[in-house]
């Protein structure tokens, strides 16, 4: 074959390209801008190993099961018993063990079908009372990184909750090594099958002469493909890396269903990603409307100071970080993920990542998408060749 699929970005959905494409024998070039390969899976070098937000996966769907089946999910860590006892909830700025009876009576109704053109903060104060509603959006802001989760859609704010907070068992995985052991994985794999990657490779315009698959965020590629379209609501928030000594007084797992921060122990689950006898963990609070990065900072710290007491003064490690724009595809009512950005842009062009119409959440969209491009792209170099 002479026509070789073309991938333009080297993170999560792009690799997943590569190697769905390689796999079918056809040629595949993979271009990277920066000189490592990952996107927003990249993680600092150790002896702090630590993520620009989401770093998990949940295994109840299909780009789970083909991660797995090529192994690059198979070392897998797993909190203590210990480590989930010092699990909470924030509530009224105090942590409890339990979150609020009503809440927990939401989530047991997940046969409970949440419509499509209602906003969550209405359509969930009906059921349960509107301090209910807010502390459920406040919940669920681990996945949409948002501050006014509530204005979102409730079939889409309904269905993240049901995942995360539901009857069902947690899907969730953490693999050791966080995803950036994924990544390289991924790529050596890209690489064994002939695949072609070239880093520190920005690329400015189309390349012809085959399919492209545009792997890159939506404020890149509408640059790239000269497309002013390309927009969709995504979430804003804060991030704060802390490691300090290992003491039983911090928390491991706190929701703040007060502002919809995060807070959580990457070691509970890895203790390869900090020296031992340290606790490392990452803290998130979403950004409101007006706020600065300054500001959505202090309250962060001030979330800190009450599940990880003293930090400021234990601190061995200490980053903060903002993601804007970069935490996957959020819908507003009457949005479903069939209306985001398609993913054939037509003339064998191809759109994949986190905030494109492929179902799932954050990365889970990238593999979707990804698979669905590569499948489209293969069909067509083939028939050129």
């Amino acid at each position: 074959m002479n026509t070789h699929v073309t991938v333009i970005g080297g993170g999560l959905a792009g690799l997943t390209a590569a190697i769905a494409v390689a796999e079918t024998g056809a040629p595949v070039r993979l271009y990277e801008a920066h000189q490592t390969l990952g996107g927003r899976g990249r993680a600092t070098a150790p002896p702090y190993v630590v993520h620009d937000g989401a770093h998990v996966f949940y295994a109840d769907g299909p780009h789970y099961a083909w991660l797995k089946q090529r192994g690059f999910v198979g070392d897998l860590g797993w909190p203590r018993l210990g480590d989930w006892a010092r699990a909470g909830f924030r509530v009224g700025g105090r942590v409890r063990s339990l979150p609020p009876v009503r809440m927990l009576r939401a989530q047991a109704r997940g046969r409970l079908t949440a419509p499509v053109d209602l906003d969550f903060r209405g359509w969930a104060a009906d059921r349960w009372g509107e301090p209910t509603a807010e502390q459920l959006a406040n919940a669920i802001s681990v996945v949409t990184y948002d501050a006014d989760t509530g204005r979102l859609s409730a079939a889409f704010v309904w269905e993240l909750f049901q995942r995360v907070f539901g009857a069902n068992v947690p899907a969730v995985r953490w693999v050791r090594g966080g995803w950036q052991r994924v990544i390289d994985q991924m790529a050596a794999h890209a690489t064994e099958l002939g695949g072609a990657i070239e880093t520190g490779a920005r690329i400015d315009r189309l390349p012809t002469g085959g399919p492209v698959i545009v792997a890159t965020d939506l404020n890149a590629a509408r640059t790239l493909l000269g497309d002013d379209s390309l927009h969709w609501t995504s979430g804003h928030c804060a991030l704060l890396d802390i490691a300090v000594p290992a003491s039983r007084g911090d928390r491991t797992l706190v929701f703040d269903l007060d502002e919809g921060g995060l807070h959580e122990s990457y070691t509970m689950q890895d203790d390869t990603i900090a020296p031992p006898g340290e606790s490392l963990f990452q803290l998130q609070m979403p950004t409101r409307t007006g706020e600065s990065a300054s500001m959505t900072l202090t309250r962060l710290e001030l979330f800190a100071d009450t599940v990880v007491p003293g930090w400021r003064d234990r601190a061995t490690f200490q980053r903060s970080a903002t993601a804007k724009g970069r935490t996957g595809a959020l819908d507003l009512p009457g949005q479903t993920w069939r209306d985001r950005p398609a993913i054939d842009r037509g003339d064998d062009v191809y759109l994949i990542g986190d905030q494109v119409a492929a179902p799932g959440m954050r990365g889970e969209i990238s593999i979707n998408s990804a698979l669905l491009a590569a499948r489209a792209a293969t069909r067509t170099a083939k028939t050129d060749a």
